[in-house]
């Protein structure tokens, strides 16, 4: 009964009209029913241990942000070609989530994360020790790829949380996750500018192993709550796209809001890199921290999502976010104007991923891992995309066409928020549907 939690579901009322649909859904994601809850520790203490999981493992794909002024100067080659390796840890990325997320509904996670801290381990003392870019390129796709273990994490929240705090629950991991995001880039500056841009991989690769025992120590045994054969689980992935409207939007959404952020950080070193500031990878990853102040956003946002829903915050988002890229436009070469941009942007783009990720939770419960894995799919393709244009836009426009790029995603996110799915369900309606599930 937990999607009762969640009224913008209606997938529901397509299941009371079409029984054939219901039997289709269920037979490719498992029983419609909630899980059960993770009794394993404390609400608190595993909430903290999920959240310190996701922050180490979302780092990794951030770390080369701030650097890629210093690797193309390291490398000899031009800047644009530097914002590959951006690129390439963002499609790796989204392509781990396909591959390997989904197993959370599979295999027992705690076994399958230990594994892929130790394979994203590997991967950064590679990129560490890279003496080209093709294969800097090569190892920054493998720690895309197993940086994805990030999205195997999150999808547990909701299981260790009561039905009422599922959106609190999710937005107390989301501030650890953001947190990692920002704050990477703050790291990986400060370091690069004390011992050069490969001692932060050398780091990073030491953070990740070191994290695979605290995992053996400290976290419970996760069997999956309905498990199924691989094969199904990754088909089921389209039959849910397919046939869950509130997924399709959000994921869309998500996608482009992503595309704009990445559009901003992936060519900030290069703006701070020009003569105008003459600054370095240190004071590109200082803005990681200014980021980090919108973290805070992300309790209010779940508390938010729990009265108001996810729409209404969505709603905000893209305003605050919109606002965000005028300010960058029109005071970004101002250092203050910068650094009020900067965290205007990120509350805006933290607020839409926790009622994005608070809403696709509650449609699916016996399937998260895949939903996440369709959301966060779409989600870092479009951030590929917007890293990848925004050093098109840079080399070509420079300032002016990285905002211009990062306020059209925007437009783009609000046409589809304004044609999405506004219906609520009254929770008799879906106990209704339920039971028709039950005996479909």
């Amino acid at each position: 009964m937990g999607s009762i939690l969640y009224p913008e579901i209606p997938r529901l009322s397509t299941m009371v009209c079409n029984n054939k649909e219901v039997s289709s859904l269920e037979h490719a994601t498992g029983p419609l029913t909630t899980p059960a809850p993770v009794n394993h520790s404390p609400h608190k203490g595993m909430l903290a241990l999920l959240g310190l999981a996701c922050g180490v493992g979302v780092a990794n794909i951030y770390y080369n942000q701030p650097l890629l002024l210093e690797i193309s100067r390291s490398l000899h080659i031009a800047e644009h070609q530097a914002g590959l390796i951006a690129v390439a840890t963002q499609v790796g990325y989204a392509v781990g989530i396909v591959t390997f997320v989904p197993l959370g509904d599979v295999l027992e996670r705690r076994a399958l994360m230990m594994r892929l801290f130790t394979a994203v381990s590997c991967s950064l003392l590679l990129c560490a020790v890279a003496p080209r870019l093709w294969l800097m390129v090569a190892a920054s796709v493998f720690i895309g790829l197993t940086a994805s273990v990030t999205h195997i994490v999150l999808p547990i929240a909701p299981e260790v949380a009561d039905e009422a705090d599922r959106g609190r629950a999710i937005g107390t991991v989301m501030t650890s996750l953001l947190l990692g995001v920002l704050l990477a880039r703050a790291v990986a500056g400060y370091i690069a500018t004390w011992l050069g841009w490969r001692a932060v991989f050398f780091a990073a690769f030491v953070v990740n192993a070191a994290f695979v025992p605290i995992l053996w120590r400290r976290f419970p045994l996760l069997p999956p709550a309905h498990p199924l054969p691989y094969t199904q689980a990754l088909r089921s992935l389209w039959t849910i796209f397919r046939t869950e409207p509130v997924i399709r939007e959000s994921a869309t959404e998500g996608a482009l809001f992503f595309a704009a952020f990445s559009t901003f950080w992936t060519t900030l070193a290069f703006l701070l890199g020009t003569p105008h500031y003459d600054l370095g990878p240190g004071t590109a990853g200082s803005f990681g921290i200014l980021g980090a102040t919108g973290a805070m956003i992300a309790p209010v946002a779940g508390r938010l999502n729990d009265r108001r829903g996810s729409r209404y915050v969505v709603n905000i988002a893209l305003g605050v976010m919109i606002l965000g890229f005028v300010v960058l436009w029109v005071f970004g070469h101002h250092l203050l104007g910068l650094v009020a941009g900067v965290i205007i942007l990120d509350f805006g783009a933290q607020a839409n991923q926790i009622s994005n990720q608070t809403r696709i939770f509650g449609q699916l419960p016996q399937a998260r891992s895949r939903v996440n894995t369709i959301y966060m799919t779409l989600y870092f393709l479009g951030g590929s995309i917007g890293s990848a244009l925004s050093t098109w836009a840079w080399a070509r426009w420079h300032w002016n066409g990285v905002c211009a790029l990062g306020i059209t995603f925007l437009l783009l996110a609000s046409v589809r928020h304004m044609t999405g799915v506004r219906a609520r369900i009254h929770p008799m309606e879906v106990q209704t549907a339920e039971t028709i599930a039950e005996d479909a």
